[in-house]
């Protein structure tokens, strides 16, 4: 069956080697040929096949555990993007299918790139702990769940024209949300509004980052630029 980068070709999420084939074969073998990768894989189970086009290929959990031992997150994450585009899997279960795969290479590599973009909180959880990265920031307390221009919001500052959307993750880009984000956000500017926008994992792991970009929002609201803050 096709793998690694030829089974990602196939989906149509990933490229081949110029000139090369990677075939997988579920038994131990050592066949050479000019132009193929052989992989032996006499570990693969039956929910690592699939067929496409009639063709014989690894399942695309498979072939995204093959491609992250041959690639770097960078192009597994556009292949990630991809995959959910084309319905071939989106990254929820991807990741789900990860939990029943634990030693298998390249599941923990992929786990930490899916975590990253995954990642929720719940609402409670989030109000926790954006406010005080807000308030470390130098804004006032903000509006939570509100309505601007016929669209939810997660943070809202009136007085300042800010709007703050928090994301859960970065891969349900289908046509229809990225239809409805590029709406949200012009609607936002063509009133006047500063948006922003941060993941989930992002105000979790990352606060500083987030309380920096707050600041700097904030001074050049009030015009004047913000100092960059010390290391």
């Amino acid at each position: 069956m096709l793998s690694h980068r030829s089974a990602a070709a196939l989906w149509g999420f990933g490229e081949e080697t110029p000139g090369v084939i990677d075939i997988s074969i579920a038994r131990h073998s050592s066949l050479r040929r000019p132009g193929i990768r052989f992989h032996d894989r006499a570990g693969l189970w039956n929910r690592d096949f699939a067929t496409r086009l009639g063709i014989p290929l690894t399942s695309p959990v498979k072939t995204f555990l093959d491609l992250t031992n041959v690639a770097g997150p960078k192009t597994v994450e556009r292949a990630i993007n991809e995959a959910d585009k084309l319905d071939v899997i989106d990254a929820d279960s991807l990741r789900r299918a990860l939990d029943d795969r634990s030693g298998e290479p390249g599941v923990r590599p992929l786990r930490e790139i899916l975590d990253e973009h995954t990642f929720r909180l719940s609402d409670d959880e989030l109000e926790r702990l954006f406010r005080p990265l807000a308030a470390a920031a130098g804004l006032p307390v903000p509006l939570t769940k509100v309505i601007v221009d016929k669209f939810e919001v997660d943070f809202f500052w009136p007085e300042l024209g800010l709007v703050v959307e928090t994301d859960g993750w970065r891969y349900h880009r289908t046509p229809s949300a990225q239809t409805r984000d590029a709406l949200r956000f012009q609607r936002h500017v063509a009133s006047g509004l500063t948006p922003l926008r941060f993941s989930h994992y992002q105000v979790k792991y990352q606060p500083r980052h987030v309380e920096d970009i707050l600041r700097k929002t904030l001074s050049n609201l009030r015009g004047h630029p913000a100092p960059s803050p010390s290391k």
